[in-house]
């Protein structure tokens, strides 16, 4: 079992479809793009500290930027940890799903 909880799995999957871009506000605002779900900075934080410290992800600081005031960005990606807690995750949903008579993706 992966131990991911909803939003974590949520943030990893972020931090995926990001790619490169991924940052902390990046993350919020790709999961409110794509699930209408507006979490807090804070939530975000308190996340992205948790996965960092499963071990994860790895984080990167950008350069500074002149419109930040000069603080850099922590740049994000999955470690291999990361992804294979993601991958038990997908797997076990999916088994949970298979089978069911009703369809969840919603008509």
């Amino acid at each position: 079992m992966s131990g991911l909880g909803e939003l974590e799995t949520l943030v990893l999957l972020a931090i995926l479809h990001l790619g490169e871009r991924a940052y902390g506000v990046s993350v919020r605002d790709e999961i409110a793009s794509r699930t209408g779900r507006h979490l807090t900075r804070g939530a975000i934080y308190t996340v992205l500290k948790r996965l960092e410290r499963k071990g994860f992800l790895h984080g990167r600081l950008g350069e500074p930027t002149p419109t930040r005031g000069g603080r850099a960005r922590r740049y994000l990606r999955l470690s291999e940890e990361g992804m294979s807690a993601l991958r038990d995750t997908t797997r076990e949903m999916d088994r949970m799903r298979a089978g069911l008579d009703i369809d969840l993706a919603g008509a």
